[in-house]
Formats: structure tokens, C-alpha cells, sequence
């Protein structure tokens, strides 16, 4: 686990294609926060840990405070290597990230991801890592497409 470098951009946008749960907006927002993350290393609002499976990019993960609350935090992106999918690497990128969060006091984790069946992994990986639904919110997306936030608290 490390911070993100220029060199990862590329692996990262391929990872991000072929994971096929991104729409090519998705995708260029993904990229578009990396890129920020990279060229204003002073900002506050993004932190991003990649992780490396023999010396290759696995995957990484993106997540900041959220504004005008107290020890809160959203994770905005995940995304592994499809080709490591099942060998931990989501998980230890999930395991880092809220490592890290407890060290800063954080209070709590929280997450979204669509209720559409292609998404049904995604959210089974949250509630194995102990994620719990808070809120469902229908057709927000589009209709029939509801969001589903996730949230672990951490005790203190």
C-alpha cells in the first residue's frame, strides 16, 4: 500500500474500463479526482492509497472528509485489477483506508453504490468488511436504479 504517483494514472484508467461496473463519465471523474489529487498535493478534500501485487498496480481507493461534520468521511472510489478479484486486494485497500481513518479519530465511513444487479458483488463485498446499509434512496440514478449508502462507525 502507497501513495499515488503520476505513473499509476494509466494502469489505474485501465483497471477502472475493465471492471466494467464504470460508465465512460464515470471513468473520466475517477481520473479527473486523481489528477487533482496529483497536481495539488496541498489539498485536503482527497486522499488515495494504491495497491501494488508484484511491483504492478492492483488497485487503489479514494476517500476524503466530509465537509461541516466532525470525524466523517465518504469513500468515492474503489476499484481492483478484475483479474484479482477474490484475492484480497479490495479488502486490504478497505483494511488501510480505515487503519488510517481510526489514527485521524474518524467516527465513521460511509459509502454508495447502485441497487442494480450488476452491483450485487459490490454491495456484498461492503457487508462482508462489515459495512452496514443506512439509507436507500429509490430511482435515484435513474428509475429503477435506487442508492444504497453503506456506513461503518468505528468506536473510539
Amino acid at each position: 500500500m502507497r501513495d499515488l504517483i503520476a505513473a499509476d494514472l494509466p494502469p489505474l484508467q485501465a483497471i477502472l474500463e475493465a471492471s466494467g461496473a464504470f460508465t465512460s463519465a464515470e471513468v473520466d471523474c475517477a481520473l479527473e479526482l486523481l489528477e487533482l489529487v496529483l497536481g495539488k498535493p496541498e489539498q485536503q478534500d482527497y486522499s488515495v492509497i494504491v495497491a501494488e501485487v508484484a511491483d504492478a498496480v492492483a488497485g487503489y481507493v479514494l476517500y476524503g472528509p466530509v465537509p461541516l461534520t466532525e470525524g466523517n468521511y465518504d469513500l468515492y472510489w474503489i476499484a481492483t485489477d478484475p483479474k484479482l478479484h477474490g484475492q484480497g486486494v479490495g479488502r486490504k485497500l478497505m483494511e488501510e483506508t480505515e487503519q488510517r481513518l481510526r489514527v485521524k479519530g474518524a467516527r465513521l465511513l460511509c459509502l454508495e453504490t447502485s441497487s442494480q444487479g450488476n452491483y450485487s458483488r459490490t454491495r456484498k463485498f461492503y457487508e462482508q468488511a462489515g459495512y452496514l446499509e443506512e439509507s436507500r434512496i429509490r430511482d435515484f440514478y435513474r428509475p429503477g436504479d435506487d442508492r444504497i449508502t453503506y456506513v461503518k462507525r468505528f468506536r473510539h
